[in-house]
């Protein structure tokens, strides 16, 4: 064991007297055990947060959405094919946007609606694990005793606001009319909810609805067989930018686009990343706090340790030695806070992630129970800023007390 690590242990561990640094000791063990703790609770409920609304966006939209310049497209499955030839792209399907309006009974709403191949967008996708009724190939299925009316699937909240179930029967308009000899006459088709999903965000539960695209197209008074644009899936999400770019360059650029999901909900997602941070650095005050305790600990520390200190150096202890030994004290302070905090931390975001203990209101959040993801990369920036802030806190002190003069400290002993 060297000098230096042998004095720094026996100061702190040899206290039969210093009772009050002690406890101030253990105090700042605490303070930067706690602090650990809450940072990697809070950013491990962030992570979480964000992966689940992550996932939910990505169950009802697509990583990479392709576009003609006057979105549509007639030459869909040319252009898919191309698609699906793209490295890193592992599903291609149609699909038809549309903006009407849905009425049911004297209740009438505006609706988002997208026509969708049954057979392909499961690729794509993962509408079908947000249903809580029925099922997407619903669609194109007949109901009782041959009726033709085509399906219809709506969000939960726009069936709760519409008083609508499996089976309720409902008049879509469309803006995209027709002339006619009376003037211009909006398109009106009755269709038949064959299922209800439920995402848990909002915007999409009670705004958004599906059809098949033979539907849309004939409600948008579309040609036969053009679409809007296509949804791709991806194999790496994080990747879905420069797959877009490859897509279009497949498909020789303009008038073609592409757009990653990243893009669409760029606001989103920055919101999200700037509260994450925004926490990080409230909660690294925290440890902060323990740091100023360690400084406390040892300034009084090297008060009550000057006659020590004069008679090491006067024994031929240099002042980069008394030096190095009060930084090893705070270190050793800080290390043990940050391990202290870091069994806390984990601890209690395993049995949150395990036991879900923490409801959330039904309705306002995406997701019932609080999220818990914890990544090492976090982990170890917790850790390192928790042992940065300890370090700086015993520069000062140490420097105290290596400036120490032997004579002038044992002149009154």
């Amino acid at each position: 064991m060297r000098f230096e690590l042998f004095v720094a242990l026996r100061y702190l561990l040899a206290r039969r007297k210093q009772t009050f640094i002690s406890v101030i000791s253990l105090i700042s063990v605490l303070g930067v055990a706690l602090g650990v703790a809450s940072l990697i609770v809070v950013i491990g409920v962030m992570n979480g947060f964000t992966t689940q609304l992550r996932e939910k966006l990505l169950s009802v939209t697509s990583h990479v959405v392709v576009l003609n310049i006057d979105r549509s497209l007639d030459n869909y499955d040319e252009v898919a094919s191309t698609v699906r030839a793209v490295d890193g792209v592992t599903g291609v399907t149609p699909f038809t946007y549309a903006e009407v309006m849905i009425s049911s009974g004297n209740r009438v709403k505006g609706l988002v609606l997208r026509g969708l191949d049954p057979a392909t967008s499961g690729t794509v996708i993962g509408l079908d694990k947000e249903m809580v009724h029925g099922h997407v190939a619903d669609l194109g299925s007949e109901g009782p005793v041959g009726d033709t009316t085509p399906g219809l699937i709506v969000g939960a909240e726009l069936a709760k606001n519409m008083g609508l179930s499996v089976g309720s029967r409902v008049n879509l308009l469309s803006p995209a009319g027709r002339r006619t000899a009376a003037g211009f006459a909006p398109r009106i088709l009755a269709f038949r909810v064959v299922g209800i999903f439920k995402t848990g965000l909002y915007e999409y539960d009670s705004t958004l609805g599906y059809v098949t695209l033979a539907q849309a197209g004939a409600l948008m008074g579309m040609p036969k067989g053009r679409v809007t644009g296509l949804e791709v899936r991806v194999a790496d999400v994080f990747a879905a930018d420069r797959i877009a770019g490859r897509i279009v360059d497949a498909l020789g650029g303009f008038p073609y686009s592409a757009r990653d999901w990243i893009e669409m909900n760029a606001n989103l997602f920055a919101a999200l990343q700037l509260e994450k941070t925004a926490m990080f650095v409230i909660l690294t005050l925290i440890v902060l706090v323990g740091s100023f305790s360690i400084i406390t600990t040892l300034i009084m520390l090297v008060m009550e340790k000057t006659r020590d200190i004069a008679i090491l150096m006067s024994m031929g202890a240099t002042a980069r030695t008394i030096r190095r030994i009060f930084m090893l004290q705070g270190t050793i302070i800080g290390l043990l806070g940050t391990t202290l905090g870091y069994g806390l931390g984990i601890g209690a975001s395993l049995l949150l992630k395990r036991y879900q203990f923490i409801k959330l209101p039904e309705g306002v959040y995406p997701m019932d129970r609080l999220p818990v993801l914890l990544e090492w990369p976090d982990l170890a920036l917790i850790g390192g800023a928790a042992m940065l802030l300890c370090f700086l806190a015993t520069l000062y002190p140490a420097r105290q007390a290596a400036g120490l003069e032997p004579a002038e400290a044992l002149r009154y002993e």
